[in-house]
């Protein structure tokens, strides 16, 4: 029986969340009784770049960005840089991947599947950018996702915007691409979304495109 435990941490500090998504990676890698966790959290205005990210794509200098109540950290994901802050819901999944399920790319393209489900909900057709992650709706990307696996064993995850103040993207060239540009929630259905509405919802799609048994 596959069972998950969901974790809502509501806004927390990215130290924070990354401090507890390490504890729990060491535990549940073990293999020995920790399950699978979701956690789901927004973050104060943090600024990220992957393992092989290029700094350039941060526009402003660590005191410039300090100065705007903005953090830069670098952290062990993949993927280029991006950006968190208030009314972007985070998931991050630590669960094993075993056997039909270890497949990086599998891995991706079901994060990437729960969420162009979700949408749906929303009447939002979503999809697929060939040799990019994330989800997108035409130019516009409306989900990141930045992962690492170590023992067969996910962390990180992603980052979904809902009502985020999309100027903060102005701060850097998102996911080092050129050329394309960010949405979200509110902007495409023209109002607010309530965090915890879609949080409940990525839950439910989580859990059936994982093939959850049990949720706690």
């Amino acid at each position: 029986m596959h069972v998950l435990k969901v974790l809502d941490l509501g806004r927390l500090d990215y130290d924070e969340a990354w401090a507890l998504q390490k504890d729990l990676h060491a535990r549940i890698a073990l293999g020995e009784g920790t399950p699978d966790h979701l956690l789901l959290v927004e973050h104060p205005p943090v600024i990220t770049l992957g393992r092989r990210a290029d700094h350039a794509n941060v526009l402003l200098s660590r005191e410039h960005l300090e100065q705007q109540g903005v953090q830069l950290r670098e952290v062990d994901r993949g993927g280029d840089v991006t950006y968190h802050g208030p009314g972007q819901l985070v998931a991050y999944p630590i669960m094993r991947l075993t056997g039909a399920r270890r497949d990086v790319h599998g891995y991706f393209r079901s994060l990437e599947q729960t969420v162009i489900d979700l949408l749906a909900d929303y009447e939002i057709e979503a999809g697929r950018v060939p040799g990019l992650t994330g989800v997108w709706v035409g130019d516009e990307k409306l989900c990141a996702m930045g992962v690492a696996i170590k023992r067969w064993t996910t962390y990180h995850g992603l980052a979904l915007n809902v009502n985020t103040n999309l100027d903060h993207f102005r701060l850097i060239t998102p996911c080092g691409i050129v050329g394309k540009g960010v949405t979200s929630l509110e902007r495409l259905l023209g109002h607010t979304v309530p965090l915890e509405e879609v949080a409940d919802k990525l839950v439910r799609h989580f859990t059936d495109e994982f093939g959850i048994d049990t949720v706690e």
